[in-house]
């Protein structure tokens, strides 16, 4: 089965706008900003967008690891990349479509990643202000925010970093013979229609796409409503299939969020045989702090799981990413 990087991260919102869903039509004034929110019943969770929450993520890799982006392309209503995931590693990772007038290439993006939502339900605080600078009566404006802690998990596909293919099927055309016929000029290997890169190149790219969790920023709203969007509790591991884990690992009680370790317990011990790395759990200080993370290391190995790293959130991405990238070197 396909190799699978799967994480859970909690992020921080204490005093935050961080996606906005544009113009709050019943609102008190007319130039109201609304925060992006859905609905469960009749509580309202605010969430980030996994568009936004992907767009922060690729920043850092071109701002702090300095991955040239593929240029992007405009015609009529469409836009589109230059889909050459040899050379441009978002291509690559963070996939494409294009369609031409003879043939369509698609890449699915090999990491893939929920919205943001909010663990608890928190109806947003309507903060009312002025913009004052300028002669004549003050232009009266409002905008949401919220106080809560937002969860995610995402995935990254170890065996189709670094692949690419011709087969004419959706979503497995990443590219076309002409390019595959260049593939040399990037070391890659071509195999039966299919181009790999070195498992060096392969590392590189699957390393940085994680380390770059630990530098995450972004958001709207951050001159008025600043906030650190790196994690503040995050759980990674590699696992031998597709499906993700990690989903219920956070919960509320009493309006705060909680970790469900009886849940991280059970799925740690059923899926055991498919987990094929250790599973790191790091937590920033003065977040949680009534999570003992060592408790639960103790705990799972009295039942026979020794396989728990526990640190800080930066020291366990590193960690990881450090194992990722001998899982393509050592195979």
């Amino acid at each position: 089965m396909r190799k699978h990087c799967l994480g859970f991260v909690l992020i921080d919102a204490p005093h935050s706008a961080l996606n906005n869903a544009g113009t709050d039509e019943g609102a008190r004034t007319e130039n109201t900003i609304a925060v992006k929110k859905i609905k469960k019943g009749r509580e309202v969770y605010p969430y980030v967008s996994a568009q936004a929450w992907r767009y922060w993520w690729r920043e850092v890799l071109g701002s702090k690891f300095n991955w040239t982006m593929s240029p992007i392309a405009r015609e009529s209503k469409t836009a589109f990349t230059e889909n050459n995931p040899l050379k441009y590693y978002d291509d690559d990772v963070f996939g494409y479509m294009r369609a031409e007038k003879k043939e369509t290439f698609t890449r699915v993006s090999p990491l893939k990643c929920s919205p943001l939502v909010s663990v608890v339900p928190f109806k947003p605080v309507d903060d009312f202000g002025v913009m004052a600078r300028q002669e004549g009566d003050p232009v009266p404006y409002e905008h949401q925010f919220y106080s809560t802690v937002l969860k995610g998990i995402f995935a990254l596909d170890l065996d189709s970093v670094g692949r690419f293919t011709t087969v004419n099927k959706t979503g497995f055309k990443n590219i076309s013979k002409e390019l595959l016929q260049k593939a040399h000029d990037f070391n890659a290997q071509v195999v039966d229609g299919e181009a790999i890169l070195t498992a060096q190149e392969r590392a590189k790219r699957a390393k940085e796409t994680l380390l770059a969790l630990a530098y995450l920023f972004g958001g709207a709203k951050q001159t008025l409503n600043l906030t650190d969007v790196s994690p503040k509790f995050i759980i990674l591991l590699i696992l031998d299939g597709g499906n993700h884990l990690l989903m219920n690992v956070t919960g509320e009680k009493e309006g705060k969020p909680i970790i469900n370790f009886d849940y991280l317990e059970e799925v740690l011990l059923d899926y055991q045989d498919s987990i094929v790395s250790n599973v790191y759990i790091g937590k920033a200080s003065g977040f949680l702090d009534e999570v003992d993370l060592n408790r639960f290391k103790a705990r799972m190995a009295e039942k026979g799981f020794a396989r728990i790293e526990i640190g800080t959130v930066k020291q366990m991405i590193e960690s990881f990413a450090d194992e990722v990238e001998k899982y393509y070197l050592e195979r």
